[in-house]
């Protein structure tokens, strides 16, 4: 670990040790919590998801929207389509959108996550799963 140097220094670490905190405390509840899955495969990553999952957490804790958890996942099998995010609501079947963008994560933001409201880009289900 570093010295700490400054007042900002330990800021950072607070910081830091708090959004970890919050995070296992949020998964304890994972059931009432908005679920975002980033893909963030080689293809993803080359195509920008690490900066698209940043954007999604900074926006979400900008607005005050607590009920999400933010995590990443391997491939989804759309790299025609990277970026790729998936995004689960309480109780509901999971809806992946493709070429995610910041402009096209904040609308999913306020539209989806916060309305309920779905909004294009949506990668349709190509598959059934066996029964």
């Amino acid at each position: 670990m570093a010295k700490i140097k400054s007042f900002a220094d330990l800021k950072k670490i607070k910081e830091d040790v708090q959004s970890q905190v919050a995070l296992r405390e949020k998964g304890e509840n994972s059931d009432t919590l908005v679920k975002v899955r980033v893909a963030m495969a080689t293809c993803g990553i080359a195509s920008g998801a690490r900066e698209i999952m940043t954007y999604i957490i900074d926006e979400c804790a900008a607005k005050g929207i607590d009920n999400v958890v933010v995590t990443q996942t391997g491939c989804m099998g759309y790299c025609y389509a990277e970026p790729t995010i998936e995004v689960v609501l309480p109780g509901q079947d999971g809806v992946v959108y493709g070429n995610v963008d910041n402009e096209k994560a904040l609308e999913i933001i306020e539209k989806h996550i916060v309305e309920g409201t779905l909004v294009d880009g949506i990668i349709p289900q190509t598959h059934k799963t066996i029964e």
